[in-house]
Protein backbone atom coordinates (compact mmCIF):
# COMPACT_ATOMS: atom_id res chain seq x y z
CA UNK A 1 0.00 0.00 0.00
CA UNK A 2 1.36 3.14 -1.06
CA UNK A 3 2.28 6.29 2.21
CA UNK A 4 0.02 9.04 1.95
CA UNK A 5 1.60 12.29 1.89
CA UNK A 6 0.48 12.69 5.67
CA UNK A 7 1.95 9.87 6.17
CA UNK A 8 5.09 10.65 5.22
CA UNK A 9 5.49 13.98 7.28
CA UNK A 10 3.97 11.86 10.44
CA UNK A 11 7.06 9.31 10.13
CA UNK A 12 9.82 12.29 9.15
CA UNK A 13 8.20 14.07 12.36
CA UNK A 14 8.25 11.13 14.40
CA UNK A 15 12.14 10.35 13.50
CA UNK A 16 12.95 13.93 13.78
CA UNK A 17 11.45 14.50 16.87
CA UNK A 18 13.29 10.83 18.25
CA UNK A 19 16.52 11.95 17.55
CA UNK A 20 16.50 15.24 19.02
CA UNK A 21 16.80 17.19 15.96
CA UNK A 22 15.73 21.10 16.90
CA UNK A 23 15.76 22.16 12.78
CA UNK A 24 12.47 22.14 10.84
CA UNK A 25 12.58 19.10 8.26
CA UNK A 26 10.40 18.47 5.64
CA UNK A 27 10.13 15.76 2.94
CA UNK A 28 11.49 18.78 0.90
CA UNK A 29 14.27 18.57 3.43
CA UNK A 30 15.06 14.88 2.11
CA UNK A 31 15.17 15.77 -1.47
CA UNK A 32 16.93 18.69 -1.53
CA UNK A 33 19.51 17.11 0.26
CA UNK A 34 19.30 13.78 -2.31
CA UNK A 35 20.05 15.84 -5.08
CA UNK A 36 22.75 18.26 -3.45
CA UNK A 37 24.28 15.18 -2.50
CA UNK A 38 24.07 13.98 -6.39
CA UNK A 39 25.45 16.93 -8.03
CA UNK A 40 28.73 16.97 -4.96
CA UNK A 41 29.50 13.57 -6.44
CA UNK A 42 29.45 14.99 -9.84
CA UNK A 43 26.49 13.60 -11.40
CA UNK A 44 24.90 15.02 -14.56
CA UNK A 45 22.20 17.57 -14.09
CA UNK A 46 20.12 16.04 -16.40
CA UNK A 47 19.96 13.39 -14.68
CA UNK A 48 19.40 14.76 -11.76
CA UNK A 49 16.30 16.98 -13.76
CA UNK A 50 15.14 13.26 -14.62
CA UNK A 51 15.07 11.72 -11.17
CA UNK A 52 13.27 15.03 -9.59
CA UNK A 53 10.96 15.63 -12.22
CA UNK A 54 11.58 18.85 -13.29
CA UNK A 55 10.35 20.45 -16.64
CA UNK A 56 12.80 22.65 -17.24
CA UNK A 57 17.20 22.31 -16.19
CA UNK A 58 16.59 25.78 -14.52
CA UNK A 59 14.64 24.42 -11.94
CA UNK A 60 16.92 21.75 -10.77
CA UNK A 61 20.06 24.69 -10.77
CA UNK A 62 18.10 27.24 -8.85
CA UNK A 63 16.49 23.96 -6.30
CA UNK A 64 20.03 22.50 -5.43
CA UNK A 65 22.52 25.32 -5.35
CA UNK A 66 25.32 23.54 -4.27
CA UNK A 67 28.25 25.04 -2.50
CA UNK A 68 30.68 26.44 -5.16
CA UNK A 69 33.37 27.18 -2.87
CA UNK A 70 33.47 23.40 -1.65
CA UNK A 71 33.65 23.03 -5.22
CA UNK A 72 36.48 25.16 -5.41
CA UNK A 73 38.26 23.36 -2.79
CA UNK A 74 37.73 19.53 -4.44
CA UNK A 75 38.90 21.19 -7.74
CA UNK A 76 41.98 22.73 -6.07
CA UNK A 77 42.65 19.15 -4.28
CA UNK A 78 43.03 17.54 -6.89
CA UNK A 79 43.88 19.84 -10.00
CA UNK A 80 47.54 18.88 -11.25
CA UNK A 81 48.30 22.39 -12.22
CA UNK A 82 46.68 23.90 -9.32
CA UNK A 83 49.69 25.39 -7.27
CA UNK A 84 49.59 25.43 -3.10
CA UNK A 85 52.33 26.97 -2.58
CA UNK A 86 51.30 29.85 -5.13
CA UNK A 87 48.06 30.68 -2.86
Amino acid sequence: MPFSRMGIWKIIDAAVRDAGIQKKVSPHTFRHSFATHLLEGWADLRVVQEMLGHADIVTTEIYTHIDWEYLREVHRSFHPRYKKDRH
